[in-house]
C-alpha cells in the first residue's frame, strides 16, 4: 500500500529567511532527495500568515513577521518549490492543519494510501502538530517521522519532539 509524504512548511523564511536556521539549510538537500525517491503521492503545507500576523496570537507570542502570503519569504524553498508540480499544497493559518488530517483521513478510509510519512519544517512546532493530528484522525494508521530529513527551532527542540512523538506511537526514523 502507498505511503503519502507530507512535506511539512519548507519555506524560504524558516529556511534561510526570517526564522532561518543553520539546520534547517542542512536538510534542504535531504528533503529534496527524499521527495525525489518517493514512490506514492506527496503533499505539501505552508505556514500562511496576513499582513495583521502581528495583532495574532501567534504574533503576540512570537513577534517575528514570517510567511506572510505572497511575499518571498512564503514560498517554498527554490529546490522544493520545483519539486511540488500537480502536487496539492495545503496553506494553512497555524502549526498544524485539520483540513490536511481530514484528507488524509479520506484517502486512508478510501484505501488509498496505508501509511504516512512526514519531513520539513519546524519539527517541534509543525511537524508533531501535523503529525498528532493525523494521528488523532486515524490511530490505526502507520504515521512516521524521518527526523533526518526535520530541523527544529533548536537541535535540543528537535530531539525533544522526535521523543514526544515515540511516545505518541508515532514511528521516528533518526
Amino acid at each position: 500500500m502507498k505511503k503519502l509524504l507530507i512535506v511539512v512548511d519548507m519555506q524560504v523564511d524558516f529556511v534561510d529567511g526570517a526564522l532561518g536556521t543553520p539546520e534547517a539549510q542542512a536538510i534542504v538537500a535531504p528533503v529534496v532527495e527524499k521527495i525525489k525517491a518517493h514512490q506514492g503521492p506527496v503533499v505539501f503545507t505552508r505556514d500562511t500568515h496576513g499582513e495583521d500576523y502581528l495583532q495574532t496570537q501567534e504574533g503576540r507570542n512570537l513577534p517575528v513577521k514570517h510567511c506572510i502570503k505572497d511575499t518571498e519569504g512564503w514560498q517554498l524553498t527554490p529546490a522544493v518549490e520545483a519539486l511540488v508540480g500537480d502536487c496539492r499544497v495545503f496553506d494553512k493559518i497555524t502549526f498544524g492543519s485539520v483540513e490536511l488530517a481530514r484528507y488524509v483521513s479520506r484517502l486512508f478510509q478510501a484505501g488509498e494510501i496505508g501509511g504516512v510519512e512526514l519531513i520539513g519544517l519546524c519539527t517541534d512546532i509543525c511537524v508533531i502538530s501535523n503529525a498528532m493530528l493525523v494521528k488523532a484522525a486515524e490511530p490505526e494508521m502507520e504515521v512516521s517521522v524521518d527526523g533526518t530529513c526535520c530541523a527544529g527551532v533548536t537541535p535540543q527542540s528537535h530531539k525533544n519532539a522526535l521523543e514526544a512523538m515515540k511516545m505518541c506511537q508515532i514511528r521516528v526514523q533518526i
